[in-house]
């Protein structure tokens, strides 16, 4: 018989550093099984926001799939800023090359609504843009000259 499932939720936490809290024991999980499986995955990714997707089960076990880091943690990273703009679209407080967008790009893929990594990058420039972040020397899209 399969195992009924009692609640699934997104969260985030840094890697390597989940600890029992409120957030874990609302899903009604064995907490200290969950966080030393997740710190174990993740052990590669030090110092990263790593989103993580919890299917908890009636019996208290669980399931978690990965997910890659935020764009916005990626953007910030390669900007060297701390955090975004308060006024995007009128003050740009960092600026990046397209080759950075690409990067973050092809590692974000299989977590974007993309089919190429043309359309990838321009989402990832999009929110670039929207933290206040310029990007350099990314191609004139067919359209928009």
């Amino acid at each position: 018989m399969a195992k009924k499932i009692t609640r699934i939720a997104k969260l985030e936490f840094m890697a390597m550093q989940a600890k029992p809290g409120a957030e874990l024991a609302s899903l009604g999980i064995n907490m200290p099984q969950f966080t030393q499986q997740f710190n174990e995955a993740t052990k590669e990714r030090a110092g990263e926001v790593v989103p993580v997707v919890i299917t908890a089960y009636d019996d208290k076990s669980f399931d978690f799939e990965l997910k890659t880091t935020p764009a916005a943690f990626l953007l910030k990273k390669a900007a060297g800023i701390n955090k975004g703009s308060k006024t995007p679209g009128k003050e740009v407080i960092a600026t990046i090359s397209a080759d950075e967008v690409r990067k973050i790009a092809e590692y974000k893929m299989v977590d974007l609504n993309a089919t190429n990594i043309e359309s990838a990058m321009r989402i990832i420039e999009g929110s670039a843009r929207n933290m206040g972040i310029k990007v350099t020397g990314m191609p004139e899209k067919e359209g928009n000259k």
